[in-house]
């Protein structure tokens, strides 16, 4: 599989669509570098499920300065010595500070970011995962992480909507919004060849596609 075509590609989605699966399965499928969130190092991530407006801002500035730093020496590295495949995009951030933070914290939050988010490499592909809040609420039942377990539907069906409007103003990079409700690229190799082949066919700056397309 090749991906010259595309040197850095974002996999992103709300939490349980399986974006960090298949940014692993495409980097190992293809060769590329994988940079993956690190949720396990933040110290504040299992409070805040538990009492969110408490936790929210020290959980949010700590993944900011995490992915910024992730980021940073990726772009101090060569970009192009291989292809770089990252289950987050940068850009939208401010979503899960939106839903999550008071006013103030949130004027804070967006003083953080305009500073340090000019400076970011841009991805030259971005491929969005879509599912409904009960099937998020399924896999992540199903993956049973301890700190997960207190995730509301209430903040599900909030997380999903967010999403649903940033990826539809969205017209920074090319885009690929994929149906992720029946496809499984992790399990089905069918599905992971039929969705490697639409990416690498892509001609257009946005393209939808679910399976059987």
């Amino acid at each position: 599989m090749n991906l010259d075509k595309y040197r850095f590609i974002v996999v992103e989605g709300p939490i349980g669509v399986g974006k960090t699966s298949l940014a692993r399965r495409i980097a190992a499928e293809t060769g590329a570098q994988a940079l993956l969130e690190q949720p396990q190092e933040n110290p504040f991530l299992q409070r805040f499920y538990k009492d969110s407006a408490r936790y929210a801002l020290p959980t949010q500035i700590f993944f900011l300065f995490q992915r910024m730093n992730q980021l940073r020496d990726l772009a101090q590295t060569d970009l192009f010595s291989a292809p770089v495949i990252a289950d987050f995009l940068i850009d939208k951030d401010p979503i899960f500070a939106a839903l999550t933070l008071a006013d103030d914290e949130l004027n804070l939050y967006h003083q953080m970011y305009d500073h340090f988010s000019q400076a970011t490499p841009r991805p030259d592909l971005v491929i969005y995962l879509q599912a409904t809040p009960g099937t998020l609420a399924d896999r992540i039942k199903r993956r049973g992480i301890q700190s997960e377990s207190n995730i509301s539907d209430n903040y599900l069906e909030r997380i999903c909507e967010s999403y649903s409007r940033f990826f539809h103003q969205y017209e920074s990079t090319p885009l690929l919004m994929v149906n992720a409700e029946n496809l499984n690229p992790i399990e089905r190799s069918e599905d992971f060849d039929l969705l490697m082949k639409r990416i690498t066919g892509m001609r257009g700056k946005r393209e939808f596609f679910s399976r059987g397309d």
